[in-house]
């Protein structure tokens, strides 16, 4: 029996130690030679469209050794975040440029080929020497920082860390694949009312939210808290949405169609803005209108604003921040060149936060919400390993709601749940929300 069959068929620890680690996997990648394929005029500018089909590839990789605080993860499925979109596009910069970089202290990690991939569902099918906690047989899921542990501010906020990666984006051997190779540290038990592919598409964004909203790092929601969250429906805002609303806060969701809006009621999201009402908010009157509308949902400008989207709408977000409030930023799809009027920032005593992911407390502290029920998962979609490139391609072109899903070994849908009592508790309405998109009408 291959290492891949026993996993699929629930083989138990000793079964899965005897059988032999392949020395290929199949696994979605972008190569090296391929790097300028689309030239440097930046996507969607004069035409251009770096499709990212033309460049993600599904194929054979040779397998890694592994480190003595590493395990090897038999991945059951895995989801699209907007990271393998950057990568696959070969922006801001090719990611080979981080893999050489790390190659100076490990040299596994630069290859011609760079295996994507920042979540994972699986099982352990092998361990480092080093690791204590984890066993053969255990059902994780994975978080997306790969860090030092010997660094010492690690142990404070491992986000600060020198040598702090993003797995399967600044690392090799990620998620969209058969196999993959994850520090101890990363890991985390899946939650048992999940199936697979359930499971496989919280963490990444997850936990940016969870930090962004709720950890001492980030804008430190509090019980009634007006929330502005851009892109409601998305990756990481249909997250946000639900820890607002989880932690006793006012979320207010920006979408930008009927159907998007529909599925943040049925979320429980109340106060709905039309992202194509504000179509250029590029100054101060176009701000004005859209601080108006969310006083005239809520009565008051919010005390914290969801950035992630950045170019396109920062300076709103600066605009409409009430006095003392905050702008707590992620990430900027639109573009990282970001302008706003200094003066509304200052005089009226605004703060923006940066937050980068999440460190290894703040996912477990997600992990223990979604295991509850308490937070649930965004899954809307469904790919098999094989069209990966057209899962990411959905992503790169928002054909979506909420993640995409990959099923990697995990030979169909819906496998891998052990709690069905709780699952019958949380309600299958709830889980699969994201899939009945679009709503019916």
């Amino acid at each position: 029996m291959t290492l891949a069959q026993a996993v699929i068929e629930g083989a138990d620890p000793e079964e899965l130690e005897r059988a032999p680690v392949p020395p290929t996997y199949t696994a979605a990648y972008i190569r090296k030679d391929e790097v300028g394929m689309f030239g440097r005029t930046p996507h969607g500018v004069n035409g251009v469209d770096k499709d990212v089909r033309r460049s993600l590839h599904v194929g054979e990789v040779p397998m890694p050794e592994l480190a003595p605080d590493e395990v090897l993860v038999a991945v059951m499925a895995s989801a699209i975040n907007f990271n393998t979109v950057w990568s696959a596009m070969f922006e801001p910069i090719p990611t080979f440029a981080f893999l050489e970089r790390f190659g100076r202290t490990d040299p596994r990690h630069d290859l011609d080929t760079h295996v994507l991939g920042s979540d994972a569902s699986g099982v352990i099918v092998r361990k480092g020497p080093a690791v204590r906690h984890w066993r053969i047989g255990d059902r994780v899921v994975t978080s997306p920082a790969y860090v030092d542990s010997e660094d010492p501010i690690t142990h404070h906020d491992s986000m600060l860390g020198g040598d702090l990666r993003a797995w399967g984006f600044e690392t090799n051997f990620g998620g969209l694949a058969e196999f993959a190779v994850v520090k101890a540290t990363q890991l985390l038990p899946k939650p048992r009312h999940l199936s697979w592919e359930e499971a496989a598409c919280n963490m990444l964004c997850a936990s940016t939210a969870y930090r962004m909203l709720v950890g001492e790092h980030g804008s430190r929601m509090k019980q009634g808290d007006v929330v502005l969250v851009w892109g409601a429906t998305g990756g990481l805002g249909a997250y946000g949405v639900q820890l607002v609303k989880n932690g006793g806060g006012i979320p207010v969701g920006v979408v930008s169609s009927r159907d998007k809006a529909e599925l943040l009621r049925r979320m429980g999201c109340e106060h709905i803005l039309d992202r194509t009402q504000f179509e250029h908010l590029d100054d101060e009157k176009a701000w004005r209108r859209l601080g108006a509308e969310v006083r005239r949902l809520v009565g008051e400008d919010p005390a914290i604003v969801f950035e992630h989207t950045g170019k396109e709408t920062f300076g709103a977000s600066v605009y409409v921040a009430r006095k003392g409030g905050s702008v707590v930023t992620c990430g900027s799809s639109s573009g990282f060149e970001h302008a706003y009027d200094n003066r509304h920032l200052w005089m009226k005593l605004k703060r923006i936060i940066g937050s980068h992911g999440a460190n290894y407390l703040e996912c477990a502290e997600i992990n223990r919400l979604i295991s509850l029920g308490m937070i649930h998962p965004t899954l809307s979609r469904v790919y098999p390993l094989l069209k990966a490139a057209d899962a990411a391609r959905a992503v790169q072109v928002n054909e979506h709601v909420g993640k995409v899903g990959v099923l990697c070994l995990a030979p169909g849908e819906d496998l891998g749940v052990e709690d069905h009592a709780l699952r019958e508790r949380v309600g299958e309405q709830n889980l699969r929300l994201f899939r009945s998109w679009p709503a019916s009408p």
